[in-house]
């Protein structure tokens, strides 16, 4: 059987990460799927070579309420069969924080959780954003969908998930009602599937920029792999990679069997040429079912949840 890998990554700016060697981290790499957070900018701020890279499609996903803030995108070798951003909420969905890639055999989110600890209000926008969250993806494995879920939710799930748990009880991140939410997504259907590979503490995605906290492995596991459990058994293995470095977060990733149909609808469609999910408006865009008409991603009309 084929397995591909997918990956996540919190770059803190793309066109930061892009100096520090991100384009060379990719073609060295070589991920199927990457999803990256915080790209911190729209796309004509940005290169050809990163909105084309070769060998991959990218969608992007950005903020219009202000420039330099949140965004989201995906790299990936095989061709979608849509692509659609945001939960069609528009508090939520100017700030660029979600992409949703429909493939074959699963549905792929990449998500940018809110950060809580700016104020009051933000940490109940981010409560908000965890629940609407939920209701869209439960109404979905509720119909059967096979989910993948990644990015950085902002919150250590458990104290074996930060360095320091105690003195962090009444920090956003760490707060009782935010690992709450993440108890009420997994009952609902999902599984942190890093910890059903990995059980040992001090496995971290993030570390403060501040007194050597990354040197000393004083971190957060805040970047989640979730997995519906429909699909779990055929993820064969689930990993971080901290010593990449590039952002104040390292990649995480895993490893998923995927079936053929998967790959004849990637050669099917190898020839269509990429697009983009606009920043102004959440539209669908499907590359069309006829093989015999690879004209390129076809835009259709937002739809509504």
């Amino acid at each position: 059987m084929k397995h591909i890998k997918i990956f996540s990554w919190n770059v803190n700016g793309v066109r930061a990460a892009m100096r520090n060697g991100f384009l060379k981290w990719l073609h060295k790499e070589q991920p199927d799927i990457v999803c990256i957070q915080e790209t911190k900018a729209l796309q004509n701020q940005l290169p050809k070579e990163l909105i084309h890279p070769d060998g991959y499609h990218t969608f992007w996903h950005s903020a219009d309420l202000k420039k330099g803030y949140s965004g989201t995108a995906i790299f990936t070798k095989y061709p979608p069969l849509r692509v659609s951003s945001g939960l069609k909420i528009p508090e939520f969905d100017r700030e660029g924080r979600t992409l949703k890639a429909e493939f074959s055999d699963f549905i792929l989110y990449n998500v940018y959780f809110p950060n809580g600890k700016a104020s009051p209000g933000r940490l109940d926008f981010k409560m908000k954003f965890y629940e609407a969250f939920q209701k869209v993806v439960s109404q979905e494995l509720n119909e059967g969908k096979k989910i993948i879920i990644c990015g950085d939710v902002n919150t250590a799930h458990k104290e074996i998930d930060l360095a320091r748990p105690k003195e962090n009880m009444e920090i956003s991140g760490f707060l009782p009602m935010e690992r709450a939410w993440i108890d009420r997504f997994l009952q609902c259907g999902f599984c942190d599937i890093l910890r059903s590979f990995h059980q040992e503490p001090h496995l971290y995605t993030w570390w403060s920029l501040r007194s050597g906290a990354r040197e000393r492995n004083v971190g957060w596991r805040i970047d989640y792999f979730y997995v519906s459990k429909n699909i779990k058994t055929r993820v064969s293995d689930a990993f971080i990679l901290p010593n990449v470095i590039g952002s104040d977060h390292c990649p995480l990733g895993i490893t998923v069997e995927i079936s053929e149909k998967f790959l004849t609808r990637a050669v099917i469609n190898d020839t269509v040429t990429d697009d983009t999910v606009t920043d102004d408006t959440a539209k669908d865009y499907a590359i069309t079912d006829d093989p015999e008409n690879l004209a390129g991603k076809i835009p259709l009309q937002p739809f509504l949840l």
